[in-house]
């Protein structure tokens, strides 16, 4: 795949931990005894998160994945777990792992500035630092001129910005993201993948768990891509319930912390190839 650039790394203990999770609904399998972990990725003298890509054909169980990891569903069996950093685990519950859902939830009788500030105060030292880290982030997100708005009278792609906006300012350790790049144009999208990674790099145990459709975006932004699909049997029947088929490790391949390396021949056999498991998934 062409020469690559050498990071020295190591993995270090299990933040978040996925164990047996089934989900059925109404005798029909999504997910099947699917297991995945995400490790702290260390880099000397260099302040990492984790940035983890799901992919997957659509219907094939992303969304309840999705719902699972975030506590919003209980699966049918086994269980998803986060470390507390020293070396204990407890289950995942609802809250504890910030969401930003593809339909943009905002509050609709405040401005974006008012949707903005809640976070911003329970996250600062004072009102006017507060204000000071609301207006820098609708500044970096081109939306500074957006801020007295109410949510419906934003378009679906400036919804989407500030609802990631709003998660960057909570700082939780945990976020889920489902489909951020949809509805944004390249611009928009490059803008965008550059605050997230920035954000999941504020703290080594960040985590960021990106559903996407968007294979380019998740070799250009993730660590780890999680390839979500289902089993055939001997005869090449699908065998029902989706798991994780395949991981590919993008540290490994030497296509992380490059600007620029989404152009590179390594990246673009990975995009080829992630397209072509695809087929079978």
């Amino acid at each position: 795949m062409g020469s690559r650039m050498i990071v020295s790394y190591s993995y270090g203990d299990v933040i978040l931990r996925i164990t047996g999770v089934s989900v059925a609904y109404n005798g029909k399998q999504i997910l099947k005894d699917l297991t995945a972990e995400v490790k702290d990725v260390i880099i000397p003298n260099r302040l990492t998160g984790q940035i983890v890509a799901i992919l997957g054909p659509s219907g094939v169980g992303k969304t309840t994945l999705f719902r699972v990891v975030a506590g919003l569903e209980k699966p049918n069996t086994g269980q998803v777990q986060i470390s507390n950093g020293n070396g204990v685990f407890s289950d995942v519950f609802p809250g504890e792992v910030r969401v930003v859902a593809q339909s943009y939830p905002l509050f609709q009788h405040r401005t974006v500035f008012g949707n903005l500030m809640l976070p911003a105060v329970s996250h600062s030292k004072s009102n006017t630092e507060a204000k000071e880290i609301v207006l820098q982030g609708l500044k970096n997100f081109g939306l500074e001129d957006k801020g007295s708005l109410y949510p419906i009278q934003l378009s679906g792609g400036q919804r989407q910005r500030v609802a990631i906006l709003q998660m960057l300012i909570c700082r939780e350790e945990v976020v889920l993201m489902d489909e951020p790049f949809s509805g944004l144009d390249l611009i928009a999208i490059e803008r965008t993948m550059e605050l997230i990674s920035e954000a999941a790099n504020l703290a080594e145990r960040n985590t960021f768990i990106l559903v996407t459709h968007d294979v380019t975006a998740a070799v250009s932004i993730a660590d780890h891509i999680w390839l979500l699909g289902r089993d055939r049997d001997d005869s090449g029947e699908i065998i029902p319930g989706a798991k994780i088929v395949g991981t590919i490790d993008l540290l490994e391949r030497g296509l992380c912390y490059e600007k620029g390396i989404i152009t590179s021949p390594r990246a673009v056999d990975t995009i080829r190839e992630i397209k072509e498991r695809f087929r079978t998934l």
